[in-house]
């Protein structure tokens, strides 16, 4: 198993540039419903749609208050081995006694004070609006042995009326652990509600990105909103 290697300058380093990443690809992250307050770990499950994830999560963690940490296939860690500067730790689903080890490490992790655990239930990327999702039962394992507060939070990478894209999130009712199908309709309920939203209206500006063209266009010309 790799485990996470949070801080030292190259993990500061690290912390500064996907800030700077992630503002200049997206106009902003968006988030409607409560964020949990930093207090006792927590387990947060979402849907995997594509490679920006990890850099959300980071971002997300800031705005949050969490000490952010996620599960990644050990194949794609070892690939993009600074991931575990910024929390990253790795798992091999199929090598039970990986599994086992990742899952006693992931405990541990969550007995710390703000800790945040991030899991995608789907294992690898899916379409956005892909309904039913296909879940794994890693997530029901994860919360089973750590007994933690669970939190459903949807994506979603999408354009309005602007040059860039925004990021949605959509938090869901904070919950015990469950079976299976607890996690199922809770990560369901909020994909199908970030689904629905055609506007910004309800969701609050968390991390401020690039304007477009027409935007700074519209500073210069005295008609910014």
């Amino acid at each position: 198993m790799i485990p996470a290697a949070k801080g030292g300058p190259f993990g500061w380093m690290l912390d500064a540039y996907i800030g700077r990443k992630f503002r200049s690809a997206f106009r902003g992250l968006w988030v409607r419903g409560e964020l949990p307050a930093p207090g006792p770990g927590r387990l947060v499950y979402l849907n995997h749609t594509n490679w920006w994830d990890g850099f959300m999560l980071h971002q997300l963690s800031h705005v949050a208050g969490w000490d952010g940490y996620c599960l990644m296939e050990e194949e794609n860690l070892r690939r993009y081995r600074f991931l575990a500067r910024i929390g990253a730790f790795s798992i091999r689903r199929k090598d039970p006694r990986s599994s086992v080890e990742s899952l006693r490490y992931a405990r541990e992790l969550l007995r710390r004070p703000r800790s945040a655990l991030y899991v995608f239930p789907e294992g690898e990327h899916r379409p956005p609006g892909e309904l039913p999702l296909r879940m794994e039962r890693g997530v029901e394992l994860l919360g089973r042995v750590s007994r933690v507060e669970c939190v459903p939070i949807a994506v979603r990478y999408t354009f309005f009326e602007h040059e860039r894209p925004d990021v949605l999130l959509e938090v869901g009712t904070p919950h015990p652990p469950g079976p299976l199908s607890v996690y199922q309709s809770g990560l369901e309920s909020v994909v199908r509600r970030l689904l629905a939203a055609t506007t910004l209206d309800g969701f609050t500006l968390k991390v401020s990105g690039a304007r477009g063209v027409a935007e700074r266009w519209d500073t210069v010309r005295g008609m910014s909103p």
